[in-house]
Order: structure tokens, then sequence, then C-alpha cells
């Protein structure tokens, strides 16, 4: 009896292990998509480098065209940070989906603030899709997949918007 209470023991304590163990992953990627965040409104091109994979298969779809590697990605950015660049997301409908252990995709809603120098700054919604992988170093984007949000025209079927 007391080898059954303790293998039963044993098991709730390896589920709890098991579970704190996810929730810290989804904490970490989180934080990590917080810290990006915070970096693009702050036009940070040097903590941005740290952010992403040091690798030519990053991936950042932009404009409806891709940017391969992180330098690529980076020089883009240097050019966008010149005018307007704001990113705001709805913490609410954040999405942490693990892949593995040490593969997560994160899915926001977010609202982009982006202008050339001079000209008016235009709002665009848009399902913001980044995959991060698991680095000695820690938690770093591998690719961002940006999905717009075309404009309501009115309710749809269901009524809703």
């Amino acid at each position: 009896m007391v080898k059954g209470l303790l293998a039963s023991g044993f098991a709730v304590a390896a589920m709890f292990l098991a579970s704190a163990r996810a929730a810290t992953m989804e904490e970490e990627v989180r934080a990590v998509f917080d810290r990006y965040v915070a970096i693009q409104n702050a036009h940070d091109l040097k903590s941005m480098r740290n952010l992403f994979v040091d690798s030519p298969d990053f991936l950042w779809i932009t404009r409806g065209k891709p940017v391969w590697g992180r330098e690529a990605a980076l020089k883009d950015l240097e050019e966008r940070y010149k005018g307007t660049w704001h990113i705001e997301f709805d913490r609410k409908e954040l999405r942490v989906i693990s892949v593995s252990r040490r593969v997560a995709q994160v899915h926001a809603t977010t609202q982009l603030t982006v202008g050339d120098p001079g000209a008016q700054p235009a709002k665009t919604r848009a399902y913001i899709n980044v995959v991060m992988v698991k680095k000695p170093e820690g938690w770093q984007i591998a690719s961002i997949l940006p999905i717009l949000v075309p404009p309501s025209s009115g309710p749809t079927p269901t009524g809703r918007r």
C-alpha cells in the first residue's frame, strides 16, 4: 500500500512538473513576444539583431514579399524605422502554440501603424504569426508571417463583423 501511495505521489508530481514546464515555456515565449514588440516600437536594431535567428533561413514576409536572412530583414527594418513604425497587440487574443520543446508559434492580433517619412501613417489590422526556436542563448524568432485583415465591409452572414 505504501508503494502504491508513493507511486501515485510520484505520478502526481510528474504531471505537476510537466504542466509547470509547459506554463514556463508559454511565459518565456510571451515575454519574448512582448520584448519583440517593445524593440520594434523603440526602433532598436541592435536589440532586434539579438532577437532574430542568425540564419539565411530566417523569413519575414513583408509587403507581400519574402525577406530571407537576418541581415536582409534588419536592413529592411532600418529603412522602415526612418518613418512611422508601431505595433500594438491584444494580449487577451495572443496564443502560444507549442510545436515541440524547442519550437513555439505565436499568433497575435495586431494593429500596425506604418508610414514613410513625412507621410501620413496608415493603420492596418494584421494577424502576426511568429515562429520561435529555443537556442542556448534563449528564445529567438525564426520567422514572422503577417496576414493582413481586410477592412470590414459590413456584417457577415452570422451578423458579426
